[in-house]
């Protein structure tokens, strides 16, 4: 089977149903789709076991914040690959700021670890079933999750800038 982007979205609706797997489109020839949480474990590993698709590599995972998106403010979103087919998609779920809940994804990828940590540390996830969900680079006693966009990007105290320099 050769992997197209109308394959693997065909297979996978075929397997999970179209009210599993929306959204789909293909920004700079990767597909992207939007699936929920509750099938995400049962998809990722779909994708890693079936013998056409191979897609055994997760090449990152990374916590997107949309605060003016009511109810699906927190989007974790996973890239993955087939090195086999040399091929690439990305996979998005949306979740409520107030339950920013998804399953681990560390039985099926081990990097998942790190990056689960990472998306805590920053973002505020949390990974049901992670082995070790503590922070990875801030300080543990940190209270707030720095990359939520409630935050603001800089010091707004700094004196040491003109503004007019930055197009401001």
């Amino acid at each position: 089977m050769e992997l197209t982007n109308e394959n693997v979205l065909g297979k996978l609706i075929a397997q999970f149903g179209e009210e599993n797997i929306r959204d789909a489109y293909n920004p700079d020839g990767i597909m992207t789709f939007t699936t929920n949480r509750e099938n995400i474990i049962a998809l990722i590993q779909y994708l890693y076991d079936d013998k056409d698709l191979q897609v055994q590599f997760l090449t990152t995972m990374a916590g997107i914040h949309f605060p003016d998106h009511k109810g699906m403010e927190m989007c974790m979103m996973y890239q993955l690959h087939s090195l086999r087919h040399n091929y690439r998609l990305r996979i998005k779920v949306f979740v409520p700021a107030e339950d920013p809940v998804l399953p681990t994804l560390t039985g099926i990828y081990a990097t998942a670890n790190w990056m689960e940590r990472e998306a805590y540390d920053f973002y505020g996830f949390i990974f049901t079933g992670h082995p070790n969900l503590i922070r990875i680079l801030n300080i543990e006693e940190m209270e707030y999750h720095p990359m939520l966009k409630q935050y603001p990007l800089e010091d707004q105290t700094r004196e040491d800038k003109i503004d007019t320099y930055f197009g401001r």
